[in-house]
C-alpha cells in the first residue's frame, strides 16, 4: 500500500471515531428526528454544486456525506470558476476519507475564485487521489446512463450543466429525477412577504426553464422554505465544538467565508450559522416528512421569477414547514452523528 493511500485510510478511520464520539448538549430524543429507522436501500444521487461562493454549499456537501440514505456517485461543479470550485470539494472529500467518489469540473464563466480561496491556497487538484472528470456534462451523462437504477440529482446552484446535459442527452430525463434549492413562490430572503428572483434561477433564468420543463419529476425547496433554515445557540455551539475532522473543516471554511464576504459580517461565528438554504435540497432527496408539498404549475420568467401559472408544467414545491425545529435538530444531528 502506498504511504498516501495508507494515510487517507487512517484519516478516514480517525474520523468515524471521532464521529461516533461527537454528541451534542442536546437531549438524546431531541435530535432523532421521526424518519430516523434503518435505511434499506441507498439512494444513488449526483451533486451539482456552485460551492465555494455562498457556504450553504459547503455545509450541504458535508451534511449528503453523513446521510446513510445517500450513495453519493459524482459531485460536479457549476457556473463560474468551476476548477476552483472541485479543488474545494477534491479537499473536502480527502478529509471525509471518501476519494472513492469521483468528482466532474462543470461548465466555467469568467470568474475570479471566491470567498473560500484561501481554504484551498497551494492545494492542487492534480493531487485529488480519487477521478477528476475535465467534462463534468458528459461525467454526469454516463454516470446516469450507466446506472442500473434512476438517479437523484440534487441541484443547489444554478444549472447551466444539468441543461447541457439534457441537450447531449435527452434520455436522461427518464433515468433521473430532479431535487433542486430554487426559486421563490410566496415568500422571499429572510421570510419575507414578496417573492424576488431568487439567485439560482436568476443567474441562468433559460437554464431552469429547460430543466423544469424536461420530462422528469421536479423536486424543489424554494425560498418560501429553505430561507429560513439557521442553526444558533445550542444546536449551533453543538456543531461548532464537534471534533470531526470533516466538521471542523466546514468550520474553518464557514469563518474564512465570513471574513471574505461582505454581507456575511452580520453573523456572530461563535453563536450562529448563516442561512443554510441547501442543506434541505439535501433532505429533500430522501425525505419530505418535516415540510409541507404543493404540486403547483411553475413558469419561470426571462428575470428569474418563478410564479404559480396553472398553465405551466406542475413540479412538487416545498412551501411551508410542518416542523422546522425538528429539521432543525436532525441536521444537528446528522452533522455531529
Amino acid at each position: 500500500m502506498k504511504r498516501r493511500d495508507f494515510l487517507h485510510l487512517f484519516a478516514g478511520a480517525v474520523a468515524g471515531l471521532l464521529t461516533a464520539a461527537c454528541f451534542s448538549t442536546l437531549k438524546r430524543e431531541e435530535v432523532y428526528p421521526m424518519n430516523a429507522q434503518p435505511v434499506a436501500k441507498r439512494i444513488p444521487v449526483i451533486l451539482d454544486t456552485d460551492i465555494g461562493s455562498d457556504i450553504d454549499d459547503t455545509w450541504a456537501l458535508v451534511m449528503m456525506l453523513k446521510s446513510p440514505e445517500l450513495d453519493l456517485k459524482l459531485v460536479v461543479t457549476d457556473t463560474g470558476d468551476t476548477t476552483y470550485r472541485a479543488r474545494i470539494v477534491a479537499r473536502l472529500l480527502e478529509i471525509a476519507g471518501r476519494t472513492d467518489i469521483p468528482i466532474g469540473i462543470g461548465i466555467a464563466r469568467p470568474e475570479a475564485p471566491s470567498s473560500q480561496a484561501p481554504w484551498v491556497e497551494g492545494y492542487e487538484l492534480s493531487s485529488y487521489p480519487g477521478t477528476v472528470y475535465e467534462d463534468g456534462v458528459e461525467a454526469i451523462v454516463e454516470t446516469i446512463m450507466g446506472s442500473p437504477e434512476p438517479i437523484t440529482l440534487v441541484c443547489i446552484g444554478p444549472v447551466p450543466n444539468i441543461k447541457a446535459a439534457l441537450e447531449r442527452e435527452p434520455r436522461i430525463a427518464e433515468r433521473a429525477r430532479f431535487v433542486g434549492m430554487h426559486g421563490s413562490i410566496r415568500r422571499g430572503y429572510d421570510g419575507s412577504p414578496q417573492p424576488v428572483a431568487e439567485y439560482n434561477v436568476a443567474r441562468d433564468p433559460e437554464a431552469c426553464r429547460v430543466v423544469f420543463a424536461a420530462p422528469w419529476d421536479v423536486t424543489i425547496t424554494p425560498l418560501d422554505t429553505c430561507g429560513i433554515v439557521r442553526l444558533m445557540g445550542e444546536k449551533y455551539q453543538a456543531v461548532r465544538d464537534c471534533e470531526d475532522p470533516l466538521i471542523q473543516a466546514l468550520i474553518e471554511n464557514y469563518r474564512i467565508w465570513a471574513r471574505n464576504s461582505e454581507w456575511a459580517k452580520e453573523f456572530d461565528l461563535d453563536k450562529e450559522s448563516s442561512v443554510l438554504f441547501d442543506t434541505v435540497a439535501v433532505y429533500l432527496a430522501f425525505s419530505e416528512e418535516l415540510l409541507v408539498m404543493e404540486e403547483l404549475g411553475i413558469r419561470v420568467t426571462d428575470d428569474g421569477r418563478t410564479l404559480i401559472d396553472e398553465n405551466a408544467k406542475r413540479i412538487r414545491c416545498a412551501t411551508e414547514w410542518k416542523d422546522l425545529a425538528a429539521f432543525e435538530d436532525f441536521l444537528v444531528h446528522r452533522l455531529t452523528g
